[in-house]
């Protein structure tokens, strides 16, 4: 039900003794005895504490864990526990992209652009796939900006007066924001920030954004939110430095 991957996020978030257990349980695929819940939570980078007593705190989880002949496991009302907190999408290609974007995390030094992401993260975890793809695109844009202001600032204020007389010398992030996201995206194209082939991806994740951002019956599943976060992994996240 849970990979290891998914299971390193969870295990270091706030959560009570027993859900951590559960979650550990939940990373094994069968009934698994207190040295493999050990085992594979060190293997996650999180060391059970020796004052846990792990059968006690199973034992009274309101049936969400049962102990069998073989060792503990989740019941079906432990599995609908953890869905209800968000477990459920961490598997298969979800997995994947989580801990893409987990990994790209790890290496953001800017605290905005990192707030953007571990929410983008936690969205889609939470299968909020609306709110994912407004906070993915919201961080995108975000690398995007900081790039330009760090590389080629001179050279976009030059090609955004070309275009119109009536654009104001940009000088940062803010200044930049001023230029609706469609053009600023036709103005790194222009300046060889990004090529017609990755702004024509961007422009239809930036239509999906504009969709999921405002009121209306789009509807949106995970297969979307995936290849819409795989398009800014690839091209943006992985690409630039933030």
């Amino acid at each position: 039900m849970l990979d290891v991957s998914a299971l390193k996020d969870w295990l270091h978030r706030g959560l009570p003794s027993r859900d951590k257990l559960l979650l550990t349980l939940a990373s094994i695929d069968q009934p698994a005895k207190l040295a493999d819940l050990r085992s594979r939570s060190e293997e996650a980078g999180f060391k059970l504490p020796k004052k846990w007593n792990l059968s006690d705190v199973l034992g009274k989880s309101g049936g969400l864990a049962i102990r069998v002949p073989a060792g503990w496991e989740l019941t079906d009302a432990g599995k609908n526990y953890l869905r209800a907190l968000g477990v459920e999408s961490a598997n298969g290609a979800a997995v994947q992209i989580a801990a893409d974007l987990r990994k790209h995390l790890a290496n953001v030094q800017n605290a905005t652009t990192r707030a953007f992401v571990e929410e983008a993260i936690k969205c889609y975890e939470s299968k909020l796939y609306r709110s994912a793809i407004v906070m993915s695109w919201i961080a995108a844009v975000d690398v995007l900006y900081r790039e330009v202001v760090a590389n080629h600032l001179d050279a976009f204020n030059t090609e955004a007066k070309r275009v119109s007389d009536k654009w104001k010398k940009a000088a940062n992030a803010d200044g930049l924001s001023r230029m609706g996201e469609a053009d600023f995206l036709d103005r790194l194209v222009a300046i060889n920030v990004i090529g017609k082939n990755v702004k024509d991806q961007l422009a239809i994740a930036l239509n999906l954004r504009n969709g999921c951002g405002h009121p209306n019956s789009l509807a949106v599943g995970g297969n979307m939110v995936t290849s819409h976060l795989e398009t800014l992994l690839l091209n943006v996240f992985e690409r630039f430095s933030a």
